[in-house]
């Protein structure tokens, strides 16, 4: 017996020599080829005035690096028989999850050329609106072709298509269970993709979700984050967007209007105040010049209530400006006529710094 096997061993060594010098060569000319290859698209790529053609460069070094060493086992396979056959034992698995790593990255770096040129837009709207589309179909498409990879990968394997041709019978209740278990992933998903085309919500759009203010971070397949004014990130599934009210402070371009309500005494004159809030308004660089005026909203017996109206660029903008308009028309109020805010006795001892 053990004579046998030392001279089967025997046998086998020069096709073993000859699979390893065959595979070494072809390795390395494959190498060879990619250094050769993407040097001359990096060049390529660095002429070109589009700087997404280096990003798309760098994406794809690695998946064809290995793409090509697999090709090349696969030549070389042609000339060394116990290679070929040692390699059609693991190429069933190499070549799909190859080609869906291409894909993927393709996939990828296209996404992020389209997302680097909306970022260059003039029109915010318009960038916003292609970003978010990027960002969730890039996901669907990745998600796919996961999927479709990890799918050949299994059916390669002769055990997993019995399984499935035993098991065909009771697919029906299978389906049925995997359905109704994954009902919540699979309405998020589809719920994701619809997001993508309707576009209720756009990336760094300023939403009210449930009393929690914020601006769109991210948009996943299945979640959207939401970075509130102290820095907090709000989790909220995307089905959330499409079955509930929620308010968008930036659905449209044209900017934002808010107001600030202040209370003075009865008899208070309107008109000095309104030319005072029109100057200090005109001074910020926050404020847009569409809307800007002081109203009388409310009168009752102990109150008269002036309601400071004013616009700006977005809501950031329009957060700082009211907060400032505040305090400086209570300022002016205090300095010039504090027996608009103060008791009679009070504003007689006030006094206002120069």
């Amino acid at each position: 017996m053990i004579s046998t096997t030392l001279a089967n061993l025997q046998h086998l060594l020069p096709e073993l020599l000859r699979a390893a010098i065959a595979a070494g060569i072809a390795v390395s000319l494959a190498l060879l080829i990619h250094l050769a290859l993407f040097r001359l698209l990096k060049r390529l790529a660095a002429l070109s005035s589009m700087e997404t053609d280096e990003l798309v460069v760098n994406r794809l070094r690695e998946p064809l690096r290995w793409s090509l060493v697999a090709l090349a086992i696969e030549l070389a396979g042609e000339s060394a028989p116990l290679l070929a056959t040692m390699w059609g034992a693991v190429d069933r698995f190499v070549v799909p999850a190859l080609l869906g790593w291409v894909v993927l990255r393709l996939v990828k770096a296209y996404a992020l050329a389209l997302d680097s040129r909306a970022r260059l837009e003039h029109d915010s709207l318009s960038a916003r609106s292609r970003r978010t589309r990027i960002a969730i179909l890039s996901r669907s498409l990745s998600f796919v072709i996961v999927f479709v990879t990890v799918a050949l990968m299994l059916l390669s394997i002769p055990g997993v298509r019995n399984v499935g041709v035993t098991l065909i019978t009771s697919a029906g209740l299978a389906a049925l269970a995997v359905g109704a278990a994954a009902q919540p992933a699979l309405k998020s998903l589809i719920a994701g993709i619809q997001m993508a085309l309707t576009e209720p919500i756009r990336i760094d759009d300023h939403v009210v979700v449930e009393g929690e203010s914020g601006r769109i971070e991210d948009i996943r397949m299945t979640y959207v984050v939401i970075r509130t004014s102290d820095e907090r990130r709000l989790i909220v599934p995307t089905a959330k967007f499409l079955e509930t009210t929620f308010q968008n402070w930036t659905r449209v371009g044209g900017g934002i209007t808010g107001s600030v309500i202040i209370t003075v005494r009865p008899g208070t004159p309107v008109a000095p105040i309104r030319k005072a809030y029109d100057e200090l308004l005109a001074g910020h660089p926050e404020w847009d010049q569409r809307s800007g005026a002081l109203q009388v909203t409310a009168s009752r017996v102990d109150a008269i209530e002036l309601t400071l109206v004013m616009s700006a660029a977005d809501p950031a903008s329009l957060s700082r400006l009211r907060l400032a308009l505040r305090e400086e028309v209570l300022e002016w109020l205090r300095c010039e006529l504090p027996q608009a805010v103060a008791a009679p006795e009070a504003a007689a001892a006030a006094e206002c710094a120069e």
